[in-house]
């Protein structure tokens, strides 16, 4: 793999993990009902860390003398993250983060490919550290949606 395979990976990356703020903002927002308060409050703070994440991949693309896509170049994928007509659909949102969550991981197992082919420890090891957040992530709200099915 190239250097050119990295730096798209690491845009895409970027746009998808802002993209995953402003889904986590919107539903951590309308998500309404006793049941959804704990799924509020973790989004709430995913939505730091996702932006974070964003951060850490702006300034690796800046390091590296690329370009930091910006709203121009946005394209939105996370169809089955978007805030729900239902405001009650806790398990609709549950299904959407970890839809996106392992859009994430396999985005980031590829940047580790890529970076590691390109002979880029920065980047390889950057992508790591992204895999193992967002690995987190899916695990947690994996445990939310066995919560959930057991009703």
């Amino acid at each position: 793999m190239s250097d050119d395979e990295v730096t798209r990976l690491l845009q895409k990356a970027y746009q998808d993990e802002i993209e995953t703020v402003m889904n986590y903002l919107s539903n951590s927002i309308v998500l309404d009902g006793v049941r959804a308060e704990e799924i509020k409050e973790s989004l709430e703070l995913d939505i730091d860390e996702e932006l974070q994440h964003a951060r850490m991949l702006g300034e690796r693309l800046k390091q590296l003398d690329e370009n930091v896509p910006g709203s121009e170049a946005f394209v939105a994928n996370q169809d089955s993250l978007q805030p729900p007509e239902d405001t009650t659909d806790v398990l609709g949102v549950i299904d959407g983060v970890i839809e996106a969550e392992e859009d994430a991981i396999a985005t980031y197992r590829d940047l580790v490919d890529a970076a590691e082919a390109a002979d880029d420890p920065v980047t390889e090891d950057l992508a790591v550290t992204l895999l193992a957040d967002e690995e987190a992530h899916r695990t947690e709200f994996r445990g939310f949606r066995k919560e959930y099915a057991q009703d």
